[in-house]
């Protein structure tokens, strides 16, 4: 059975990227994206204040959520996670097919020259779950290993959703 966080994942194709700015404040952005369980490959501009941020501590968060019409139809991934320059040619040419796969938008285009645009890839490691499919206010953590598979599995459900049906008074 799969991951309810990859699951997730492979069912997205943008997330927010939040990176740390050189004066300490975070900035999110919005970036499309392609992964193999927790692996995940993205593209920025080489000239981008986030790729400036990534090379001064590539440290980031990252979001994904697939929201339904009800409530009870969240489903979301948040992850902390270390990026990486994506260098090796074959590499890059592994992510490019992996976003041409996930992004039919990017039919016809031509890898991005290495001098404009960069592959980055990162591995979730600090992961959260938020699937509201199996109660409004479930949760997940879970830490995730060298070898890919998810550690210290934790479970709850926040309640404060409870009595939720009926409305708020005022």
């Amino acid at each position: 059975m799969e991951q309810p966080a990859v699951t997730i994942l492979n069912s997205q194709s943008s997330m927010a990227i939040s990176t740390v700015r050189p004066d300490g404040w975070p900035q999110t952005t919005i970036v499309g994206y392609a992964n193999h369980g927790f692996d995940l490959v993205f593209l920025i501009y080489r000239a981008s204040q986030k790729y400036a941020n990534i090379q001064n501590d590539d440290r980031i968060s990252i979001a994904v959520v697939a929201e339904g019409k009800a409530l009870s139809e969240l489903r979301a991934v948040y992850a902390g996670a270390h990026a990486r320059e994506i260098t090796q040619p074959e590499e890059r040419e592994q992510a490019w097919k992996m976003l041409m796969e996930r992004h039919a938008n990017l039919a016809g285009f031509k890898i991005p020259d290495p001098g404009d645009a960069v592959f980055m890839s990162a591995t979730c490691k600090y992961v959260s779950v938020l699937d509201f499919t199996q109660g409004i206010g479930h949760r997940e953590q879970l830490t995730i290993g060298g070898d890919g598979t998810p550690q210290n599995v934790e479970q709850d459900r926040v309640e404060w959703a409870r009595g939720s049906a009926s409305k708020p008074s005022g």
